[in-house]
């Protein structure tokens, strides 16, 4: 009795994970309709297909569409042309993409019975059915982690741009050994000396190979007989490494940069990435919008009465500013070319110079009479609406 309701509750969950099996890959086939994200009829030629995958993907490739959905969009188009690009492909898409749940679901009983689902690798069926174009080789070399590093730059800095020498503390691959953990090498006897081992699963669709990276020897195919005293066979050690970085002009606060290969190492692997994020300090005088700059200078009652020539500082250096009689307060002049260089084309911004009309606090009294005759023979406003208004 005990035995029959084993192979009852075998039977029960078996039945439930091919069900989750059926459903997954009915949901991934009805969400991917390869036709119609290439937007060809069924009856397309490869003609057809090719001209259309590369009108889309030149519209939603990411260097061109900034748009955040253009990526997936992009990953869609070539998921699509390398599928219904392949006669081979084409064939398996067509023959199991429609009609996939109702030739596998029914009659379970019949033909699932005694296979064990816990052996059922996804990837691997998926992999068969459409030739493993949609996820990488188990046997690819390992990626270490990107590495982050905040630099802080003033506002000259970022402008001009500069080098920078910056010190890190990460993996690197061990010098001793070259990375490699050690010396004297023997063949794996795992997967004889190939690095990969070749897997065989029985499935209802039929017997399907796989190639797996061998574990023991991590997919070298030799074993280190002689390991590395620096790094005891890790073939990586934690060391410091000062890297200059050379900051183009024209950055602002939130800007990244990519060194490749600086990020974490790993043995038998590459090196991930590393990106500088770069933050510009606030400046005393010089206020940023863009690449434009803004200054604003005090000026006496007299000067812009009357006019004058004025010293105004820029990123540059000193520049005359000619301030023309009458200037009115907050007057905005333009320095053109004075301000941040354009990141990513030639030229640069332009410094706005404000003018701020200084009141002296105090006066002489040679000054008052002076003012107090000024006032006499400047025409007066006959009220204070007219001298608003008009």
């Amino acid at each position: 009795m005990s035995h029959t309701r084993k192979e009852t509750y075998v039977s029960c969950a078996q039945e439930r994970k091919f069900f989750v099996f059926t459903q997954f890959f009915r949901k991934k086939l009805a969400d991917k309709d390869y036709y119609k994200i290439l937007g060809v009829d069924r009856n397309a030629s490869k003609e057809e297909i090719k001209s259309a995958y590369k009108r889309l993907a030149k519209k939603f490739h990411p260097d061109v569409n900034k748009d955040p959905n253009a990526t997936e969009k992009f990953k869609e188009i070539n998921e699509a042309a390398s599928v219904l690009g392949d006669d081979s492909k084409r064939q398996q898409y067509d023959q199991f993409g429609a009609d996939f749940e109702r030739r596998y679901h029914q009659d379970f009983s019949r033909e699932f019975s005694g296979f064990d689902f816990e052996d059922l690798d996804f990837g691997d069926l998926f992999e068969m059915f459409f030739g493993g174009s949609f996820r990488e080789p188990r046997s690819r070399k390992h990626r270490g982690r990107d590495l982050r590093y905040d630099i802080e730059l003033s506002l000259e800095e970022a402008a001009k741009g500069i080098k920078k020498s910056i010190e890190l503390h990460k993996p690197e691959s061990c010098s001793e050994c070259n990375g490699k953990g050690g010396d004297d090498y023997e063949s794996c006897n795992e997967c004889n000396g190939k690095g990969i081992k070749r897997v065989t699963q029985r499935t209802p669709f039929g017997i399907f190979q796989s190639s797996v990276t061998c574990r023991k020897c991590e997919g070298r195919g030799e074993i280190i007989r002689n390991a590395c005293p620096e790094c005891h066979g890790k073939g990586i050690v934690n060391k410091k490494k000062t890297l200059e970085v050379s900051i183009p002009a024209g950055v602002d606060t939130g800007a990244q940069l990519r060194i490749q290969a600086e990020g974490e190492a790993v043995k038998n692997g590459v090196a991930g990435d590393l990106y500088i994020f770069i933050h510009v300090k606030k400046h005393k005088y010089f206020e940023r919008q863009g690449d434009d700059i803004i200054l604003e200078i005090p000026l006496t009652v007299s000067q812009v009465i009357l006019g004058d020539t004025v010293e105004v500082p820029t990123l540059q250096g000193e520049a005359e500013l000619k301030i023309p009689k009458g200037t009115q307060p907050d007057t905005i002049f333009r320095l053109k070319g004075k301000g941040i260089k354009h990141l990513n084309y030639s030229g640069a911004g332009d410094q706005l110079v404000k003018v701020n009309v200084k009141i002296p606090e105090k006066l002489s009294k040679k000054q008052e009479q002076l003012i107090k005759e000024f006032s006499e023979i400047s025409e007066k406003p006959k009220s204070l609406f007219d001298k608003i208004f008009r």
